[in-house]
């Protein structure tokens, strides 16, 4: 299964290079400029951002919470159905750390 995106792609390793490609740029640029120190550390909400950063050029869901269940490759992202509880867990970590 290739995910929806922007680009139109349909392969997935083209999708994979952009993507490689893209999200590789936009890390410099958050690195560079600075922004990646605005991020608030341990958080949905920084992670979100991040993602969001990273992966709009690409994909229409980043940094959003998902709606569906997704896997790249081998790999199967957080059930949707555990999601949430495991998005709740960045906070409890977080303050466990502090």
């Amino acid at each position: 299964m290739i995910l929806e995106n922007k680009l139109k792609i349909t392969d997935q390793i083209e999708l994979s290079k952009a993507e490689e490609k893209i999200s590789k740029t936009k890390a410099k640029q958050l690195f560079d400029s600075g922004d990646i120190r605005k991020v608030e550390v341990g958080t949905f909400a920084g992670l979100s951002s991040i993602h969001g950063y990273l992966f709009e050029d690409i994909y229409h869901f980043a940094g959003k919470i998902r709606k569906v269940n997704i896997s790249k490759g081998n790999f199967r992202f957080a059930p949707l159905m555990y999601l949430e509880t495991s998005l709740t867990q960045l906070s409890v970590i977080k303050n466990d750390s502090e």
